[in-house]
C-alpha cells in the first residue's frame, strides 16, 4: 500500500509542480519507469493511458488549463436531454438549450 501511495502522490506532485513541458516530460518518464519496477497492475493501467496520450497530457503544462468546463456543460446538455425524456425537434431543443444556459 505504501508504494502505491507514494506512486499516487509522485504523479500530484509532477502536476502541481512542473511549469514546462520539457520538465514534465522528463519527470513523468521516470515516473513511468518506478510504476514498471513496482509492478503493480493499476499503476501499469494508467502509466499505459499516459504513455498512449503523453503529447496532449504535456499541453496540460503549458498554461495549466483543462477540457474540465466543456465536460461539465456537456454533462448538463446529458442531464436536460434526459429530463426532457429524449429529443424529438432538435430546433426547439438547441433553442431551449440556448435560452436556459446562455
Amino acid at each position: 500500500i505504501k508504494a502505491a501511495y507514494d506512486l499516487s502522490m509522485k504523479l500530484t506532485i509532477i502536476f502541481n509542480s512542473c511549469k514546462c513541458k520539457e520538465e514534465a516530460f522528463k519527470k513523468l518518464a521516470l515516473w513511468y519507469n518506478e510504476v514498471e519496477a513496482a509492478g503493480i497492475d493499476s499503476f501499469r493501467s494508467v502509466a499505459r493511458s499516459i504513455e498512449t496520450h503523453y503529447l496532449t497530457i504535456l499541453n496540460y503544462f503549458n498554461n495549466r488549463s483543462t477540457n474540465a468546463s466543456a465536460e461539465a456543460f456537456n454533462a448538463k446538455i446529458k442531464s436536460f436531454r434526459a429530463s426532457a425524456r429524449g429529443v424529438r425537434d432538435i430546433n426547439f431543443f438547441l433553442f431551449r438549450l440556448q435560452k436556459i444556459y446562455a
